[in-house]
């Protein structure tokens, strides 16, 4: 058989279950495929030694001779974000200062996966703390996008989607709170899902109940991959109180959706409000454009918001959640000298925050919430770009302007990923097209109705059909 590692997961799990392959002949093609090509990227950090990963393949194949099958993901290799905890792996969310801190369980969601049959291989690398589109800190250094080796890999799972787009695994996990399963999506070419507020629960936890604004989700290379990770993911789960118990066990698209039936919403820069990088605007409208010569009624839609408004509220909560993470790893001696000073800025900004301002601020978002809800009303989904800016020089922290406009802040340039975010809203990043030179990739951001996983996924399928082309193209391998 030719190069396993070029099998989408589906058929690839068809494949291992017909026996037509070993657990251990994928683990081996994996295995030489990182070592071959990871150094280049650095995407998959703490890989476990191939002799023990290589025996957890031969019980998946003793399994298999036995009739017995634990799922989807049996016997797939699957390397976790480093948000996340693996039993076994250090969680260092990129952090010198957690660099040897070992987890006493699974993670929900990874435990979900194992359940399905993966075999858990490493971490893959992210920013220290998931904070901002760009994965780099100093314990493992940065990660390069998988188009070019000198530009970055978006964040915060941008060690997830390069794996993914370089066929070192056949799906991936990441996490989302301002664009982190998005942006590293669209800059490397996948797929990459933020489910609903709760779809995915996330335990264990310190705080259950105001933590809501990062969630769990899955990338891949086509929609029916996500769809089959995002099914093994999701399902409610007591110890979290405010999981989703409604929606479908199963999330696979039908292909029974009708384009002539579906309404898009483009809501662009907002008028102007969001800076754009030359070229951005234009790649999302030629493939909304494809989808209006489908049948789609695509329509260019005014916000009825007003985004600065949301910006500030956004910050307020932003910055009570980050402050009180970082502020649970201060507490260690000399934490706060190898922070990195974006963290820092987060904590310390937070530190005179009143409650009375942050209620101000849930009004606000609530008042959010409800616009997004009026124009999903009129509309199937709304349509943004998955980020503003084309990815950009690896060894650059982050954009300090768009286009002439000068960013603010080390997250402003991140903005466009923020309003499903808020909003609790699923929203799915689907590749749409390069950049003039045709060699940086770019998403197209489709936000759906609350709880509407299975919807969007349908539209993206039919996206999919229409824009194959585009989504299967690879990026190249260095010395290629």
């Amino acid at each position: 058989m030719a190069d396993l590692t070029e099998l989408d997961a589906d058929t690839l799990s068809r494949t291992i279950h017909a026996r037509e392959v070993s657990c251990r002949e994928v683990m081996q093609a994996y295995l030489a495929r990182i070592d071959r090509l990871n150094p280049h990227f650095n995407a998959i950090v703490n890989l476990a030694p191939h002799e023990a990963l290589l025996a957890q393949a031969d019980e998946r194949d003793a399994e298999l001779a036995r009739g017995q099958s634990r799922g989807w993901m049996h016997g797939m290799p699957q390397a976790i974000k480093d948000t996340a905890h693996a039993l076994g792996f250090p969680t260092t969310m990129g952090s010198r200062v957690l660099e040897h801190a070992k987890p006493a369980v699974d993670s929900l969601y990874v435990g979900r996966m194992k359940g399905a049959g993966c075999i858990v291989i490493g971490k893959t690398n992210m920013p220290e703390f998931g904070l901002g589109s760009h994965t780099f800190n100093e314990l493992f250094g940065p990660t390069a996008n998988a188009w070019d080796l000198g530009r970055s890999a978006g964040g915060s799972s941008g060690g997830a989607a390069v794996a993914l787009a370089q066929r070192l695994l056949p799906v991936a996990d990441g996490s989302d709170f301002m664009g982190s399963l998005r942006n590293p999506a669209a800059w490397n070419n996948v797929c990459g899902l933020r489910p609903s507020q709760g779809r995915v629960p996330g335990w264990p936890k310190p705080e259950l109940w105001v933590s809501q604004l990062a969630t769990d989700g899955p990338m891949a290379r086509n929609v029916r991959d996500l769809a089959q990770l995002l099914s093994i993911q999701a399902g409610y789960d007591p110890r979290v109180p405010l999981s989703v118990a409604q929606g479908p066990r199963s999330f696979l698209p039908t292909g029974s959706a009708d384009p002539q039936e579906v309404r898009v919403g483009w809501l662009g820069n907002l008028g102007g409000y969001l800076a754009m990088e030359p070229g951005v605007l234009q790649v999302c409208e030629r493939a909304l454009d494809v989808l209006a010569g489908a049948g789609m009624r695509v329509e260019p839609l005014a916000s009825s918001f007003d985004p600065e408004s949301v910006w500030q509220a956004w910050l307020v909560w932003r910055r009570a959640l980050v402050a009180s993470a970082v502020g649970a790893v201060l507490v260690q001696p000399g934490a706060r000298e190898k922070v990195k000073p974006e963290a820092m800025w987060e904590h310390d900004s937070a530190a005179n925050m009143s409650f009375a301002q942050f209620m101000q601020a849930s009004q606000r978002r609530g008042v959010f919430h409800g616009h997004m809800l009026d124009l999903l009303e009129r509309f199937d989904v709304l349509a943004l770009p998955a980020a503003q800016v084309w990815p950009f020089d690896l060894h650059e922290r982050w954009p300090k302007e768009i286009d002439g406009r000068a960013m603010d802040t080390y997250h402003r340039w991140m903005e466009v990923t923020l309003y499903a975010t808020f909003a609790g809203l699923p929203a799915i990043s689907v590749p749409c097209g390069f950049d003039a030179q045709g060699r940086l990739p770019m998403g197209l951001q489709l936000i759906g109705k609350p709880g509407g996983e299975g919807d969007l996924l349908e539209l993206a399928g039919i996206y999919e059909q229409l824009m194959g082309d585009v989504i299967r193209r690879r990026p190249p391998e260095p010395g290629s």
